[in-house]
């Protein structure tokens, strides 16, 4: 989040309409509810982890035990059992 003064983009009317409510503080104004991504999209971690996980399904799935997995991952013995067990 960049830091940006207000007087170079509001109209003059609605910054001293702003300057009603605060004066000289910073505000948070939110993204639209319409182009708020989910978690990781921007990040690429959710594309990272779906890919993780199918890896790890697909090494289970053809004999790969859970202990072979945890280590090979360095995720817990339970992680690994969430994932194998999940129904996607």
């Amino acid at each position: 989040m960049k830091y940006v003064n207000a007087k170079s983009i509001f109209p003059k009317e609605l910054l001293n309409e702003i300057q009603k409510y605060v004066n000289g503080e910073m505000v948070y104004v939110p993204i639209s509810k319409g182009l708020q991504k989910k978690w990781g999209e921007s990040s690429g971690s959710k594309s990272y982890l779906n890919h993780r996980n199918c890896e790890i399904r697909q090494q289970f799935s053809v004999g790969g035990t859970i202990d072979q997995l945890s280590n090979q991952f360095f995720l817990s013995h339970d992680s690994i059992k969430k994932i194998v067990y999940s129904k996607e």
